[in-house]
């Protein structure tokens, strides 16, 4: 799809790979709806001469106002980026730590699909880009709840390109390591120790760490060219294609990697 006179929504736009991708979606002109919880997508937004949308998109409340206010402000959605996300808590968290964390990694991309497909259908296209990650395909150390969104987000686009992609809806998966945003550095408050220094360093580590316009870049052109796993690290091709080829031995060099992880990583 050329995104040239389209209109897009992008959630987790007040920064990082949100951010990138509505200055790329402008730069091809797009016209743009930045929506994310932070106040500062105003900012984000004027900087780019685009509407915004301040709230939360982890609640169906939230995706009916978003999609509302898209609506009105650009006449109709032809793009949506659904890129919010959180890392969420280490380890397995508590069940507060998983409603968080699946109704901002996952169910936001359910609640916009179910209300952005029936018009898409009906017209005929549309286009579904999910930022997901590498630990989509792979797994994330250090956090159950992160590790097991992203798997499931990988798996609802996937269903989402079989269901209707006959019908012109379009699907995307941006699935990269790591990229220079806060949800891999975290904000700056308290240094990460334990399992959260280890999930850390499994992806800074693991392969080169990107720059977001670099990302944003990478994914305006997949989607030109309609694809749908988008990878800005090549080499998870690799280590998926080793994952599948033996399970067991994968398994057992992640665990090696955690134990050599944690052994560096300061304690709690």
């Amino acid at each position: 799809m050329d995104v040239n006179g389209r209109t897009a929504v992008v959630t987790g736009a007040a920064g990082g790979i949100g951010a990138a991708l509505a200055a790329e979606l402008v730069d091809r002109g797009a016209r743009v709806l930045l929506a994310d919880l932070d106040p500062a997508v105003a900012q984000t937004a004027a900087g780019l001469g685009q509407a915004h949308w301040t709230g939360d998109v982890s609640s169906n409340e939230g995706v009916d106002t978003l999609l509302t206010q898209a609506r009105q402000q650009l006449g109709g959605i032809d793009l949506y980026f659904a890129n919010a996300g959180i890392g969420g808590a280490s380890g397995l968290g508590d069940d507060g730590d998983w409603d968080t964390i699946i109704d901002v990694n996952l169910r936001a991309h359910i609640r916009a699909a179910q209300r952005l497909i029936p018009d898409w259908t009906d017209r005929g296209e549309g286009y579904f880009v999910a930022t997901a990650s590498a630990a989509g395909l792979l797994t994330q150390i250090g956090s159950a709840g992160y590790a097991v969104t992203k798997h499931a987000a990988l798996a609802f686009a996937e269903w989402l390109s079989v269901t209707y992609g006959d019908d012109g809806v379009r699907v995307s998966v941006l699935a990269p390591m790591g990229v220079n945003t806060k949800i891999l550095w975290g904000d700056g408050t308290a240094p990460k120790t334990g399992d959260a220094l280890a999930a850390q360093k499994a992806v800074s580590e693991a392969g080169s760490v990107l720059e977001p316009d670099a990302v944003a870049t990478m994914v305006l052109d997949a989607v030109d060219r309609e694809e749908f796993l988008i990878l800005p690290h090549p080499e998870v091709l690799d280590m998926y294609r080793m994952k599948g080829s033996d399970y067991d031995r994968w398994l057992g060099g992640m665990r090696r990697y955690q134990a050599k992880l944690r052994a560096s990583a300061p304690a709690d």
